[in-house]
């Protein structure tokens, strides 16, 4: 049996009057979602449990079958394993986010203008975040470079119950009440002032305003957490595999739970991404030797975050399309597997972030024999299905289990 798990990152919304009140994963034009949802046992579940935050860590560490409350420390130590970046006990580590804040003299009173820094280049961001840390980094304190705006720091002998919030949270609003706060908030908020000095002179910031782009003026942190420890996905359900993502939070995840991580060339993490070349590297894997795959894509979740409606619904057609589709084909060469297609939390446009709200999923089998012509692939169409799991955690091994 081989095992497939495709997750679209921040699929799931809320009817939109635009669209004539019905969701952009109901607009979309989407035949294999719905080819998976007429044939397999559709369902919803909460991958985001009571009393955690709304944030893709906690939702994929449920969707992979780990449940939060045992095993969640925190996003970045996640994503500095993905990065190679090796944490003691008494290391916290945050997200660096490179952002473009407002111009406003008073850091306090800036305004949150992309939290992206205008979904800057590696190359570009890795020059900034290396300019930082020869300027910024000490003993205490290690900067990172990972991809695009995502970058990493580490404080040594940290504290990590600062008051944080993600950037993304806050677009267009002014910063004033979302600044570190509590403990080691005072150290983190000096950084963030001085890296904002620091970069808005910088060559890479004259070129971005120059080219009329957003310019990466300052650092945001957030997402701290200490070193992860997870039981080996092989031990909990007996197969070896891989993970397929653009993004350090799902590659971290992976290596935590003893998966390989598989690169592909172009993934970008968004609506550029090279979603095809994702398909096609499961399918090798699985003839590999592999007998189980989870491929991670980023682009409607980014889309949710910037209100694009029009970009969010095109980032599910490029997955039905371009990853479902390849995969079901190649799939036609092994006698017997099973898939599961979910969102791991909604990103409503509306709100421009996660809500932790049940998601819908649909569990597929090739020998299935039954057919119900006209379901698809919809938030609808999962709430009229007697199948839930209020704790997200269990679907994993359900789909394990399932007969």
């Amino acid at each position: 049996m081989k095992y497939v798990v495709i997750v679209g990152d921040g699929m799931a919304d809320e009817p939109r009057p635009e669209l004539g009140g019905v969701t952009p994963l109901e607009y979309a034009r989407t035949p294999h979602f719905d080819f998976l949802a007429a044939r397999g046992e559709m369902g919803r579940c909460v991958t985001v449990p009571e009393g955690f935050p709304a944030g893709s860590d906690v939702a994929n560490l449920s969707v992979m079958g780990y449940d939060p409350s045992r095993h969640y420390t925190g996003r970045s130590p996640l994503e500095a394993v993905s990065m190679g970046v090796e944490l003691n006990d008494q290391d916290v580590a945050f997200r660096c986010n490179l952002v473009t804040l407002s111009d406003e003299p008073d850091y306090t009173r800036k305004r949150m203008i992309d939290y992206s820094a205008g979904e800057i280049s590696t190359v570009e961001a890795r020059e900034l975040v290396s300019f930082l840390g020869e300027r910024l980094g000490n003993e205490k304190f290690r900067f990172f470079g990972g991809i695009s705006y995502r970058h990493l720091l580490v404080w040594r002998e940290g504290e990590d119950r600062t008051q944080l919030t993600p950037p993304h949270d806050i677009s267009d609003r002014v910063v004033t009440d979302y600044l570190p706060a509590g403990a080691g908030g005072t150290e983190l908020l000096a950084l963030m002032q001085e890296s904002n000095r620091l970069l808005a002179d910088h060559p890479v910031n004259v070129r971005r305003c120059e080219q009329g782009k957003n310019p990466a003026n300052s650092v945001w942190f957030w997402g701290q957490g200490r070193r992860p420890s997870l039981p080996l996905f092989r031990d909990k359900y007996g197969v070896d595999g891989a993970v397929i993502s653009a993004v350090d939070l799902i590659k971290g995840i992976g290596l935590c739970a003893g998966l390989r991580v598989i690169e592909v060339e172009g993934a970008t993490g968004t609506i550029t991404t090279n979603f095809r070349g994702k398909g096609v590297a499961a399918l090798d894997a699985l003839s590999g030797g592999d007998d189980f795959v989870l491929v991670h894509i980023e682009a409607p979740d980014e889309a949710g975050h910037q209100g694009d409606l029009e970009t969010k619904v095109k980032a599910i057609e490029e997955i039905d399309e371009k990853v479902l589709g390849e995969v079901l084909r190649g799939m036609q060469d092994f006698p017997r597997y099973r898939m599961l297609v979910l969102p791991d939390h909604p990103t409503p446009l509306s709100l421009r972030t996660h809500t932790a709200d049940p998601v819908p999923f649909v569990v597929y089998q090739n020998t299935d024999g039954e057919s119900r012509p006209g379901r698809t692939f919809t938030e609808r169409s999962a709430v009229s299905s007697p199948l839930y799991f209020q704790l997200g955690y269990r679907l994993m091994d359900y789909f394990f289990s399932v007969p």
